[in-house]
């Protein structure tokens, strides 16, 4: 189902980490490109980087105009050290009645954009096309999932996925129907807590049927990969439309709330979520300590930016209970997620211990929700705090949405 983009890079000049940040900027270029009303990463079906020179296999639409497309990236990537663009282009199939036939493929062509053999653009020559990326407003919700709520973090470590994992069970131990999408690409880790690590997802008319984890319906890309140790070695724009198609060409059943476990940070992932999925809310994990704290605050900007309401805060590894002594202590300080929660005006959501049978039970499979431990009671009381605001952020449904 995915596309594997090529990328090589053999300029002996530049230094990894040259390469690397010149990689990500021509990325992030890519990703933000549309033609029409559709980005192109979702036309692009092979992509390789030689030096200073940048190879593109695309499927455009019928009406659209290759030449316009090559000029136009040509001059936004000329910054990023992108000289030379060679664009092979096929167009899909024009509809019925259109009187015409599937074109041969347009040959290799090279973008004017080498500065030694070309003079400067025209200053009457029509300005590049702009166009304001969607926002959560403009969104439909979706017409089978009553909420979407992402489950994300500023920084890794913090235990975001096992609170996302037992947050979902506890919704449903609440009476409601819920899904789980592992949005973490890079690291997915819901099949493994779940204990639906070796269950594959099937597939129904080119849909993916989620796989029934203790009665949720859970998909990750974990769910597709041979195997435990098997890297998902992805730039950004693979990552995203993984993530999309994940979401998209997936049959999910009528659900209640669909809890998203998001990556760490504020990348590319969490712009394009933002931009192309219909979140009812977010939920910021933390621990108590200063750095967490920090990145705990990026997030909760960036959701603020992107319109996207924040649920509140769940305070992680609060307090930690010798074993032998019952000796209670803040192994990472006290009062973080009262203070950011204070600042930002959200609620708290709940408060967890660091304890090593919340650990272990996901380690297993079977989280302290599902075994109903003496740390299931910490993960109810969140999810009840969620169910009694969240109605008040709901999408309105489209109830003539098909797809």
């Amino acid at each position: 189902m995915f596309n594997f983009m090529k990328k090589k890079s053999n300029s002996a000049s530049e230094t990894p980490q040259q390469r690397a940040e010149r990689d990500s900027a021509v990325d992030k270029v890519l990703l933000g490109y549309e033609v029409g009303t559709v980005s192109i990463v979702t036309m692009v079906t092979g992509l390789e980087r030689d030096g200073d020179q940048l190879t593109l296999d695309l499927r455009l639409p019928q009406n659209s105009n290759p030449e316009t497309i090559q000029q136009e990236l040509g001059r936004m990537l000329q910054p990023h050290g992108i000289k030379t663009i060679h664009m092979n282009v096929r167009l899909h199939a024009p509809e019925k009645g259109a009187g015409s036939t599937l074109p041969k493929p347009i040959p290799k062509t090279t973008n004017a954009m080498d500065s030694q053999s070309q003079p400067p653009p025209s200053t009457d020559a029509e300005p590049p096309i702009t166009k304001s990326a969607p926002t959560q407003t403009s969104l439909a919700a979706h017409p089978r999932i009553r909420h979407i709520i992402v489950v994300a973090s500023g920084k890794g470590g913090v235990g975001k996925s096992t609170t996302t994992v037992n947050i979902a069970l506890a919704l449903q131990k609440l009476g409601n129907r819920v899904g789980v999408l592992d949005a973490d690409i890079y690291g997915p880790s819901m099949p493994t807590m779940l204990g639906v690590d070796n269950v594959k997802p099937q597939l129904e008319n080119e849909q993916f049927v989620p796989v029934n984890a203790h009665g949720m319906a859970m998909l990750s890309i974990g769910s597709l990969l041979d195997g435990d140790n098997t890297p998902v070695a992805w730039r950004g724009p693979k990552a995203t439309g993984a993530l999309m198609q994940l979401y998209n060409q997936t049959n999910w059943p009528q659900l209640d709330y669909l809890v998203i476990d998001m990556p760490p940070g504020t990348g590319d992932i969490q712009l394009t979520l933002a931009q192309r999925i219909p979140v009812t809310g977010a939920v910021i994990v933390t621990t108590p300590q200063h750095v967490a704290l920090l990145d705990a605050q990026k997030g909760i900007e960036m959701f603020n930016k992107t319109n996207i309401p924040v649920l509140g805060v769940v305070e992680n590894m609060a307090l930690h209970t010798c074993s032998n002594c019952q000796h209670t202590e803040a192994i990472f300080g006290t009062g973080g997620g009262e203070f950011i929660a204070e600042q930002y005006h959200v609620p708290l959501l709940g408060q967890l211990p660091l304890a090593s049978g919340i650990r272990a039970q996901v380690d297993k499979g079977e989280p302290s929700v599902l075994v109903n431990d003496e740390f299931a009671t910490y993960y109810l009381n969140i999810a009840k705090n969620i169910e009694a605001n969240i109605n008040k952020f709901a999408k309105p449904v489209d109830d003539k949405r098909i797809f």
